[in-house]
């Protein structure tokens, strides 16, 4: 087993455990990210580090490079949803009370309140950009400061990186292709 599906099964490195191995690892294109991905954060001490988990985050699902739903979460009834990530990360400030935002009261009425932060339209699209030293396929959001970068592990699974404006430090996670 390779260093990076190790780290990625175990769920958690150092935060410069995850940025070496970013480094080390092969650049993707854009159409290698196509397809439906199920994700996992990589606990590195990051403030939402189980925030995404919390409210039932399934992953990301790569229509086209011009159709890209960054949110899919799992409803209460079991199905996924492509979540609006303006109206998700406006309930972000919650972060600044990590035991409130983690908690299941607050998992179980964000579940409620899928409804009302679904859509169908798309929310991001693909690009090759340069992040650190590799110029590899990055989801750019729409509408917030958020790109997200990807480096192959394997075939199958990918480790990404969120960049968002003004946050001090990179929030790590992997993806694991569907199916």
């Amino acid at each position: 087993m390779t260093k990076a599906k190790s780290i990625i099964q175990r769920g958690s490195c150092s935060p410069e455990e995850a940025a070496a191995l970013f480094d080390a690892l092969e650049p993707v294109d854009t159409a290698f990210m196509l397809g439906s991905w199920r994700g996992a954060g990589l606990s590195t001490g990051h403030p939402m580090d189980g925030y995404l988990e919390t409210f039932g985050w399934y992953g990301k699902r790569f229509d086209s490079t011009e159709k890209v739903h960054p949110l899919v979460f799992r409803a209460p009834g079991g199905a996924l949803k492509t979540l609006e990530p303006q109206r998700v990360f406006a309930g972000m400030a919650l972060m600044r009370f990590p035991s409130v935002a983690k908690s299941a009261a607050v998992g179980k009425g964000f579940g409620m309140a899928m409804g009302l932060l679904a859509t169908r339209r798309p929310a991001a699209r693909l690009r090759v950009t340069r992040y650190r030293d590799q110029t590899t396929a990055t989801m750019i959001y729409d509408r917030l400061p958020i790109n997200d970068s990807f480096v192959r592990v394997d075939e199958d699974t990918v480790l990404g990186v969120m960049d968002l404006r003004g946050m001090r430090a990179p929030f790590w996670f992997s993806l694991q292709r569907d199916g």
